[in-house]
């Protein structure tokens, strides 16, 4: 005998997921200004950290010392496939700035104040991978 969902059960589930959306029709201009309070501009140690399966991930804002990172090192993070989260940005325009110097990098608006609760980070900009932190 089949399993039947009842329809209300399928238009339930439908009406709170909502449809599919694809990441870049998100408005983000709803998503600005991202602020991180607890992370700034400037050394961050280079640390070993044991992150089996990490993404490779790097921290960056809208100032010159992470601009100036980025320049240097997007080929290096294109070869990792890392993601880039900025979280210190006020506007689209100055996030549009920072992906201009390194299309071929995804970069998000986040905040990261979770995060380094979590990890050891008080400065960006810094490359977090499966082996540790390093900038």
């Amino acid at each position: 005998m089949k399993h039947l969902i009842p329809a209300m059960l399928l238009f339930t589930v439908a009406a709170i997921a909502g449809p599919a959306v694809p990441i870049q029709a998100l408005d983000e201009t709803r998503l600005l200004p991202v602020v991180t309070h607890n992370l700034h501009p400037g050394q961050q140690p280079r640390l070993a950290l044991n992150l089996p399966g990490m993404t490779p991930l790097f921290l960056i804002g809208d100032d010159p010392l992470s601009t100036e990172w980025l320049h240097q090192h997007r080929d290096a993070l294109r070869t990792l496939h890392a993601t880039g989260l900025v979280v210190n940005v006020a506007t689209l325009a100055r996030l549009n700035v920072l992906r201009a110097i390194a299309p071929a990098l995804t970069l998000l608006p986040v905040s990261a104040d979770d995060m380094a609760k979590h990890l050891p980070i008080t400065a960006y900009p810094v490359l977090i991978t499966d082996k540790g932190l390093e900038q």
